[in-house]
């Protein structure tokens, strides 16, 4: 397979397709939920992740984990951790049964401004997929976006 290859160059396009498509999505969502709630698309993921936890067996996220559902690193995960800490919208402690282990947990506040901000989460991304559909080049991917049906930590696996 050389540089030229039709099926590298098609590959190529098809990723450069994509990409684009992400960003422009991220790029809407970002200045709609920046503009109507003070709050970034890493943010708001991390929030949303924090927010599905529960306190049964596996029910707590690592920050490992934390870190790969927000798609970030550790240290990247941690000081946007401490952000959200800082604004009283997540909050740290020791986990009960391994003095190691430090869990975070969305606050009350942090509940709230993620349930305000969801509507607009979700009404950016239909916008930005719309207008995405308008492009011949990025139709193809907006369809098969729209036609996934499988819950976010199923695509992890």
């Amino acid at each position: 397979m050389t540089a030229t290859d039709p099926a590298l160059t098609a590959l190529a396009q098809g990723w450069c397709a994509l990409s684009l498509l992400h960003g422009r999505i991220e790029a809407h969502i970002e200045r709609a939920l920046q503009t109507r709630h003070d709050l970034s698309v890493r943010e708001y993921s991390l929030l949303d992740v924090l927010s599905r936890q529960h306190d049964g067996a596996g029910g707590h996220l690592q920050m490992k984990q934390v870190a790969d559902a927000v798609v970030l690193s550790q240290s990247a995960t941690t000081r946007l951790v401490t952000r959200l800490e800082d604004r009283g919208l997540l909050e740290r402690y020791l986990c009960p049964t391994d003095r190691r282990g430090i869990y975070t947990n969305v606050t009350e506040a942090g509940l709230k401004l993620l349930s305000e901000a969801r509507p607009t989460n979700d009404a950016a991304l239909r916008e930005a997929l719309d207008e995405a559909a308008e492009n011949a080049e990025l139709a193809p991917l907006v369809r098969v976006v729209e036609s996934l049906k499988a819950p976010v930590a199923a695509l992890g696996t």
